[in-house]
């Protein structure tokens, strides 16, 4: 026995030891424990994103996605809506009650109109100090990804961003999505921080049923800051007139090719087959770096989230890092020469087979029998 050492102190430095493990996480020591003043913070809360009068749809998706973990938690559901006086902020309120809104915060100054981040963060950190929701979640998009890191970094929270699902793990949010580079899934938890953020991309989760019977209530705040206190200005909005048509997230059909076409001319079927579709063209992202089609039509967690009614994917082998951005279509159709691809994990319907030899026969057969039923309504 050591000098130090005692009759009865292993045991009592063993306990002191546990319970000490209970608090802190990992090498940073870090407590896990949630402070007694954020076990106050109550509520799952929905940035709603609008602009020139639009809502964005991934508003709504998060809206249904609240909800659920809401009912779980036992606590209302809230939308938050930044703007300016032309902004119809009242109507979107009135929106997101039919998408499971309980509640909305209105904040209206005339610094907010269009997105700025500055007045944003000021606003929606504000909004979270006084009334302290335990969830905040925001859309992957531009703006959403450029202020939810700033409100993040402002509250001094945790920020799980592009998640692929959402849970609730005793009362924390279990935010699950790709890491090392699209191969794994993790789930991430911020345990002793408030409120605990994520977001997600357009696309990932499912629109909700809309309730036109909903009815909510409103809170509105005010801003309290000058336009001369705001570093960056609005000067005018100007579209972009060459911007590209592909609308890949809200195609109803897609076709889409891997490195297993072999080469950019052998990928020219996927266009075929699209054609006589009526359907949108995507690709895995080899396919994207090699340079055969522009990183518009990239699916997978660095490029578009996509809930079609029909997928067909030609010579792709079903990697985490492409299934994450397609795995919820409707119906999933996988041809490869592989057997034992993981994407026929997946995939509702597969054949194992050439992608150059079936690609051109499904385009011929789908061109048959849209030349009938063209004749049956002549």
């Amino acid at each position: 026995m050591a000098e130090n050492d005692k009759p009865g102190q292993a045991p009592q430095m063993a306990a002191a030891a546990a319970a000490g493990a209970a608090k802190t996480a990992g090498r940073s020591g870090r407590s896990t424990e949630l402070p007694e003043h954020l076990k106050a913070y109550k509520g799952v809360w929905v940035f709603i994103e609008h602009d020139r009068g639009q809502v964005h749809s991934v508003s709504w998706e998060l809206m249904g996605e609240a909800r659920k973990l809401a009912d779980k938690l036992n606590v209302d559901v809230s939308g938050v809506l930044l703007g300016g006086p032309a902004d119809k902020l009242e109507d979107f309120a009135k929106e997101a009650y039919t998408y499971g809104a309980d509640h909305c915060y209105v904040m209206r100054d005339t610094v907010l109109q269009g997105y700025r981040n500055e007045p944003y963060t000021k606003g929606l950190t504000d909004l979270v100090n006084k009334h302290q929701p335990e969830i905040l979640l925001l859309g992957a998009t531009t703006m959403g990804r450029d202020l939810a890191g700033s409100v993040a970094t402002t509250l001094g929270t945790g920020l799980t961003a592009d998640c692929t699902e959402l849970n609730i793990d005793g009362r924390a949010l279990a935010a699950t999505r790709p890491t090392f580079g699209g191969s794994l899934l993790c789930t991430i938890m911020t345990l002793a921080y408030r409120p605990q953020m994520a977001t997600m991309r357009p696309r990932t989760a499912p629109m909700p049923r809309r309730d036109d019977s909903r009815t909510g209530s409103i809170t509105e705040a005010t801003l309290g800051m000058v336009e001369t206190d705001i570093v960056t200005k609005l000067l005018d909005f100007i579209p972009d007139a060459n911007r590209n048509t592909v609308n890949l997230a809200y195609a109803d059909v897609i076709v889409s090719g891997g490195k297993g076409l072999k080469n950019p001319d052998n990928f020219k079927l996927v266009w075929d087959l699209a054609r006589v579709l009526g359907a949108e063209v995507g690709a895995t992202r080899p396919v994207v770096q090699a340079g055969w089609v522009e990183a518009e039509r990239q699916v997978g967690q660095t490029g578009k989230t996509v809930r079609p009614k029909l997928y067909i994917a030609a010579g792709i082998s079903g990697a985490i890092q492409h299934r994450v951005g397609m795995e919820s279509s409707d119906v999933i159709v996988a041809i490869n020469t592989d057997a034992n691809a993981p994407i026929f994990d997946f995939a509702h319907f597969g054949i194992v087979g050439n992608a150059l030899q079936v690609l051109p026969a499904l385009t011929k057969a789908f061109e048959a029998r849209l030349v009938k039923q063209i004749r049956k309504v002549a």
